[in-house]
């Protein structure tokens, strides 16, 4: 199968690419300003698979290099999201639309989408990120390519933007005032768990596929946000004690909301506009609702990543001398975002500190005994 990965130099992209290569599958990525030299501008971290793909330039708001990307493709991974610019629901949109008029002008059969779990409540309670997700699903969905949604909360592994906000704030917090609303239960996946369930939804039988269809997606287990930390800070080996903070919830798209965004994305490192999206999904539980993509997209036997394993592994240093191309896409890769990574990491299965600053050496603290 000819695949077009969309946002090949994302996160998910470039662990994707390998697994879909793995798998047999000619692969068009497409990068949004153009097949790079370096990634970020450094040649050591331009993708390792870079040279087995066919690259091409495609920013999704171009409609020309929308209709080129799409030619003579059997499906399209779509992984655009805006989530760094203000404007990001506009922005999606319009990507949505050109990608899903031009997948249907080219007759591609089949396009992938992974999109945000969407808690049970009224739609109009829905943060602007999830409802946006939402709406790009029922795009490419209503373009008549079949399309199969993958909805998705936090992935867990390193280099992963909602991953990343847990470390951070687990790292960089000696003491974790919490809001009520961290109360709120999530179900995390592990990011090869996100990555089969991709690869099984270009590869599963039309006869299974009913149109389109869209799946909720999660680990085995299911817990606050509150313990989502402390399972962190015990991988880790972090005391990290917990303070409840008695404050209003803030309106959804409120200001109040956007600069308790912004403070966290100073304190964490990632970037605002971001974690402003993100944070307003925190208020509704979001777990699936559903989970028939266990016996419909994986294979049998196979076995999901609890939370504490996923963490580990993310954390887990791989040895000297490994070729990235045989690391554990569960860790950090050179294609990571250079705000990614932390002080605390795994080695042998034990929790040894790097701190990159005096500040971050006081702020880790000392490692708390087993």
């Amino acid at each position: 199968m000819r695949v077009l990965v969309t946002g090949a130099a994302g996160y998910i992209g470039g662990r994707l690419v390998p697994v879909l290569l793995e798998r047999g599958h000619d692969v068009v990525a497409s990068f949004s300003s153009g097949p790079p030299d370096g990634v970020r501008g450094s040649p050591d971290r331009r993708p390792w698979w870079l040279g087995r793909v066919d690259a091409v330039a495609m920013d999704v708001r171009d409609e020309t290099q929308v209709r080129e990307a799409v030619r003579e493709v059997d499906a399209v991974v779509y992984l655009v999201h805006a989530l760094a610019d203000r404007e990001f629901a506009d922005l999606d949109r319009r990507g949505a639309q050109l990608l899903a008029a031009a997948a249907a002008a080219a007759g591609v059969g089949r396009i992938v989408y992974l999109s945000g779990l969407v808690p049970d409540v009224p739609e109009r309670d829905l943060s602007p990120h999830i409802a946006s997700r939402l709406e790009v699903e029922r795009i490419l969905a209503a373009s008549g390519v079949p399309t199969v949604t993958a909805r998705a909360a936090i992935v867990v592994g390193s280099g992963s933007t909602s991953f990343e906000i847990v470390r951070q704030v687990c790292e960089r917090m000696p003491v974790q005032a919490l809001p009520p609303w961290m109360s709120s239960q999530v179900q995390p996946i592990a990011v090869v768990d996100v990555l089969e369930v991709l690869a099984a939804s270009l590869e599963r039988p039309d006869e299974l596929s009913g149109g389109s269809r869209s799946f909720d997606v999660g680990g085995p287990d299911r817990l606050s946000y509150a313990d989502l930390l402390r399972v962190y800070a015990d991988v880790a080996r972090l005391v990290r004690p917990q303070l409840p903070l008695l404050v209003p919830r803030p309106a959804t798209g409120s200001r109040a909301g956007q600069l308790a965004g912004q403070l966290t994305g100073r304190v964490t490192g990632v970037p605002g506009e971001t974690v402003s999206a993100l944070m307003e999904s925190l208020h509704h539980d979001m777990v699936c609702l559903e989970d028939s993509f266990r016996t419909e997209l994986l294979p049998e036997g196979h076995r999901l990543l609890g939370v504490r394993e996923a963490v580990a592994r993310s954390l887990t240093r791989p040895r000297a001398g490994v070729r990235v191309a045989e690391r554990d896409p569960m860790g950090p890769l050179p294609t990571d975002p250079t705000w990614a990574g932390g002080g605390v990491y795994l080695f042998d299965g034990e929790a040894r500190h790097r701190p990159r600053s005096a500040v971050s050496r006081l702020l880790l603290g000392p490692r708390r005994p087993w």
